[in-house]
C-alpha cells in the first residue's frame, strides 16, 4: 500500500483504557473499529444516512480489509484517522486509511478497505455514494 498523499477527511480520536491487551498496546481488532467509525462520519458529513439507506435496502459492506500494523497506540494516545478513497470498477469502493500518532505525527497503520454496496442483498453499483463523496 502507497502513501497517500491528499486525505478527504480527517478524524481525531483517542485510546480508551478497555481497548488495550494485557501488553497495554491496542488490541488488533480495535483498529478496525476507528476505521469504520471514520469512514461512517466521513459518510454522515457528505449527507449520507446509513438508518435510511437501510430502510431502502442499500448497505454498504466490507468485503476486505489490508491492515499494515507499524506501531502500536497505547492507552491514552491521541490519534488523527485520515481517509481517501476511490472507486474500483463498477462495484467497488476503495478506502484507503492511516492512523497517525498526534503528538509526533507518527504513521501507525495503513490500512486498505475494500466496500461494496447491497441493494436489497444484492451488488449494485456505488454511484449514490460516489456522487455524494466527490
Amino acid at each position: 500500500m502507497g502513501r497517500i498523499k491528499n486525505y478527504r477527511f480527517e478524524l481525531e480520536m483517542k485510546v480508551r483504557d478497555y481497548e488495550c491487551d494485557i501488553q497495554g498496546v491496542v488490541n488488533n481488532a480495535v483498529y478496525q473499529n476507528y476505521l469504520e467509525h471514520t469512514r461512517h462520519e466521513f459518510i454522515k458529513e457528505a449527507g449520507l444516512d446509513f438508518a435510511k439507506l437501510h430502510k431502502e435496502g442499500i448497505d454498504p459492506v466490507v468485503y476486505r480489509i489490508e491492515i499494515d500494523y507499524k506501531f502500536p497506540l497505547i492507552s491514552g494516545d491521541e490519534f488523527i484517522c485520515k481517509l481517501n478513497f476511490e472507486r474500483e470498477g463498477n462495484l467497488k469502493l476503495i478506502f484507503f486509511q492511516d492512523i497517525y500518532r498526534k503528538r509526533d505525527s507518527k504513521l501507525m497503520i495503513k490500512a486498505k478497505v475494500i466496500v461494496v454496496v447491497l441493494k436489497n442483498g444484492r451488488p449494485s453499483s456505488p454511484d449514490l455514494f460516489v456522487d455524494a463523496l466527490f
